[in-house]
């Protein structure tokens, strides 16, 4: 079992920055493709990113291409989420999840993830 805390969240003005951090309690995540989701308040949860396990392939939903930027530090078994002009609309409820698979053609949806975080506020004012 693998345990992930999220962190870096917050409240940020419009066209502002945050950093999200997802680690992990076990050095295992370097195999596992990792993925950022979101869930705005009386929304359903929707896919932002994905990383592969060797960091060499990331995608991102339309809606975020070019201000966000998933990366990985194996290393420090963790994973961050660089948001970069935030707009209202981005506010949620972001959650950090691992796949035991290092790709995958479906990694967009949750079932592709094993492990889950419970999640840090992000909320971005007008």
């Amino acid at each position: 079992q693998v345990q992930l805390v999220e962190s870096g969240g917050g409240l940020v003005q419009a066209g502002g920055a945050l950093r999200l951090s997802c680690v992990a309690s076990r050095d295992t995540i370097h195999v596992y493709a990792m993925g950022w989701f979101r869930q705005a308040p009386g929304k359903e949860r929707e896919f932002v990113g994905v990383i592969s396990a060797s960091g060499s392939t990331t995608s991102y939903t339309e809606s975020v291409k070019g201000r966000f930027t998933i990366s990985r530090d194996n290393a420090k078994n963790t994973v961050y989420l660089q948001m970069d002009s935030l707009k209202p609309e981005d506010t949620a409820i972001y959650s950090c999840a691992g796949s035991e698979y290092a790709y995958g053609s479906t990694w967009q949806e949750e079932s592709f993830y094993d492990y889950w975080g419970q999640g840090t506020q992000v909320t971005v004012s007008s």
